[in-house]
């Protein structure tokens, strides 16, 4: 059985994949791929891509009696989130058309380029997630800093969401533990970091908000707003005030590594956005090391808003 359908769009070039979302339903990518490949949906009868631009007055074609029944078996079939954690342990916050969100596991790296085996571009162009797309890098996140991070599934959504953040209109909020005891419960840190660039030394203005939520004579809880996107900016800073962050095996106090621990305890907490007027705000979950330091060091969360 066949079912018709002609496209009336009050503007052309639609992808596919999403004008069958809008009109269908929340299909999973995976199954409009499948469908796609085997000739089960076609534009204008032919067999074309998810990323098809289609336009008003098409016609497409769905040569499935139980279109809809599939839809639905594959939906509970189909988990993005256990394929990922049981593969790689980045645990999948948000899933959907445009882009995903990730609580990144430290010690993985973004993309290529690092002495890492791992990145995360390698890792999620073999995902189902990304099937019949890749993912595109957006932001920057370091290799042993663990939590949100997002990947665009298109080039447009990735071009939309590198200009926000390029406006600082990405709010970011990370936590960290620190080595000792701040003057200030709250403040800003504005410096002139530097870096060199194949030799080149570069002056590059930076400013953080950040406030004390737990301290002791020992270690304190810090949460940071970067305002500006400095290369290791929050770890730098930390740094210059005497107050590296534990697990930080590159802008530490003392060189000795002796008792230092094996994680960066660097949490990218929260990020906060908006597109089209509708607000997006993920959290990610603190990673188990993170919390077990907490402990060990008698830190508490509660001054968390």
């Amino acid at each position: 059985m066949m079912k018709s359908y002609i496209v009336d769009l009050t503007y052309n070039d639609v992808r596919l994949d999403r004008w069958l979302r809008n009109k269908i339903g929340n299909i999973p990518q995976s199954l409009i791929e499948k469908f796609l490949r085997s000739g089960k949906i076609k534009v204008n009868k032919r067999k074309v891509k998810s990323s098809f631009k289609v336009n008003k007055n098409d016609k497409i074609d769905i040569f499935n009696l139980n279109f809809k029944e599939n839809i639905i078996q594959k939906k509970k079939k189909f988990n993005p989130s256990s394929e990922i954690i049981k593969s790689n342990e980045n645990l999948v916050i948000d899933n959907n058309e445009n882009f995903i969100v990730l609580n990144k596991k430290s010690g993985i790296s973004v993309q290529g380029g690092t002495k890492s085996k791992k990145n995360l571009i390698d890792i999620f162009a073999k995902s189902k997630i990304f099937q019949g797309t890749k993912p595109f890098s957006v932001h920057r996140l370091d290799k042993d800093t663990s939590g949100v991070f997002i990947l665009a599934k298109n080039r447009e959504t990735a071009q939309l969401l590198t200009s926000l953040f390029r406006l600082r209109k990405v709010h970011k909020t990370y936590l960290a533990i620190c080595i000792g005891e701040l003057e200030k419960k709250s403040g800003e840190w504005i410096d002139e970091l530097i870096r060199y660039d194949n030799g080149k030394k570069i002056i590059e203005k930076a400013k953080t908000i950040y406030r004390v939520i737990d301290q002791n004579s020992n270690s304190s809880l810090v949460e940071m707003k970067p305002i500006t996107g400095r290369k290791h900016q929050l770890r730098k800073q930390l740094f210059k005030i005497g107050h590296s962050i534990y697990g930080d095996k590159k802008y530490r106090s003392s060189m000795s590594t002796k008792g230092i621990n094996k994680e960066l305890m660097l949490h990218s907490f929260q990020i906060r956005f908006m597109i089209s007027n509708k607000k997006y705000t993920y959290r990610a979950l603190l990673p188990n090391y993170f919390k077990n330091l907490l402990k060990v060091k008698r830190l508490s969360l509660s001054g968390m808003k």
